[in-house]
């Protein structure tokens, strides 16, 4: 029998987590445009709906790469967010050209990660499979599921550079070996297996660090299947998603 996962609390600035906007905003504040640089549009669209519901009183626009012009507003200022969990210089190039095309009063935001709430949401979706602990007190004599954790990138040597302090935080949580390696390309998922299970950890798990629409589920089923591991399912419309977008437009509309 699994231990029930401890959600956090679904409305942000609750408990240890700072509100991560202010409780209202003039008429004129920035609007908030949310990125989706895939072709998952459902998905982006559910986290969008999410950002509205916990924040009301932000303008809350979806946008593609391809139609960001259109979804910039006319008369006042706007924060892209671009929904990505690490840089990625070719969605950022890509949308400072736009912005600087349309010549609107715009600033775009770092990615969403990394952020504790990532590795929390990560460490949850780790317990929902039984790949992870729910319980993260240290003092309780409970084994672990698995002895190692990758956490999977896709996007090549970049992706898992910039991955690398998810990793760390991540590793925290389980107090367990995280190490992060690429989906889609090589050296990647074998390798970082090889390595863990040559250093005596014999159960692997991989914890996809993707919201969903950066590759197709098959690329994280084929990676695991080749391990012989476990594996969770990417974040999706995860609350910390949409709590982070929130936090990435208030970082930005605080400086």
């Amino acid at each position: 029998m699994s231990l029930p996962v401890r959600e956090r609390s679904p409305r942000p600035g609750g408990g240890r987590h700072r509100r991560p906007v202010p409780t209202s905003l003039p008429p004129d504040a920035p609007v908030l445009v949310l990125v989706n640089p895939g072709d998952t549009g459902d998905l982006a669209a559910e986290i969008a709906a999410l950002v509205r519901v916990d924040n009301p009183h932000i303008e809350v626009r979806l946008a593609t790469l391809h139609d960001l012009a259109d979804q910039l507003p006319q008369d006042r200022g706007a924060i892209v967010v671009p929904l990505t969990l690490w840089s990625d210089p070719r969605v950022t190039e890509e949308i400072t050209k736009t912005i600087a095309a349309t010549g609107g009063d715009a600033t775009v935001t770092d990615a969403l990660g990394p952020h504790p709430l990532l590795a929390e949401a990560l460490h949850i979706k780790l317990a929902e499979k039984e790949l992870a602990r729910a319980d993260r007190m240290r003092l309780l004599s409970v084994s672990s599921p698995v002895d190692a954790v990758i956490l999977g990138t896709v996007g090549g040597e970049h992706a898992v550079h910039a991955a690398q302090a998810t990793a760390v935080l991540l590793a925290s949580r389980l107090t367990l070996p995280v190490v992060a390696a690429s989906l889609d390309s090589d050296p990647g998922v074998a390798v970082a297996a090889e390595r863990l299970r040559a250093a005596g950890a014999a159960r692997l798990a991989i914890s996809p660090c993707l919201i969903g629409h950066e590759t197709d589920a098959s690329v994280l089923e084929s990676a695991a299947a080749t391990v012989e591991a476990g594996y969770a399912d990417p974040l999706g419309a995860h609350g910390a998603v949409a709590e982070l977008v929130a936090r990435a437009y208030g970082s930005q509309l605080a400086t």
